[in-house]
């Protein structure tokens, strides 16, 4: 993870500060972060899940969102752009720039961020209520880790490779 860019902000100052930015930072315990660019495979990637997802979704409550949009994780104080994520519980209107909760987030996993998605993010969003499952997945090799909750909403760690259909719940199964 990057240095922090300038003194520790409050929430509702960082969301300023990022309204006004050309450029994306996260907000990490009131540091803010500048993020780097991504690949074209990496982008390649994130919009083919996304397309899956709005597929998937189509018709349902559940909204899917790629990276512009930030996911506020209230209880490890964390504001993140995940790549991909969905949200079944609460309407997101056209002009938010914050979610506040989602049941699948997907992290394209970068050399640079392999160890954050890992820890930090993983440790981050598996403190949102509302997640049923945190996808880490490769560009580089055709393997995803599903870190999921199961029907006791226990904590399930997997992995998934060439061939392998990976675990997509339906809407209903989102909402609850």
């Amino acid at each position: 993870m990057s240095q922090p860019l300038r003194k520790p902000l409050g929430l509702v100052d960082y969301l300023a500060f990022e309204n006004s930015s050309d450029r994306r930072h996260e907000y990490i315990g009131g540091e803010i972060h500048a993020m780097t660019g991504g690949t074209a495979r990496h982008n390649r990637v994130a919009g083919n899940i996304y397309a899956a997802f709005l597929r998937r979704f189509d018709g349902t409550p559940c909204q899917v969102f790629i990276n512009d949009m930030k996911l506020h994780v209230q209880a490890a104080d964390r504001v993140y752009y995940p790549d991909v994520f969905v949200t079944c519980r609460h309407a997101v209107t056209d002009t938010q720039t914050v979610a506040t909760d989602a049941t699948i987030v997907v992290e394209v996993q970068s050399e640079s961020t392999a160890g954050t998605d890992r820890r930090e993010k993983l440790v981050a969003y598996r403190q949102l209520p509302s997640l049923r499952a945190y996808w880490i997945v490769s560009q580089h090799e055709q393997k995803v880790e599903v870190h999921r909750r199961d029907e006791t909403l226990q904590w399930i760690a997997e992995a998934y490779g060439v061939g392998e259909a990976l675990p997509v719940p339906d809407a209903e199964a989102l909402s609850l």
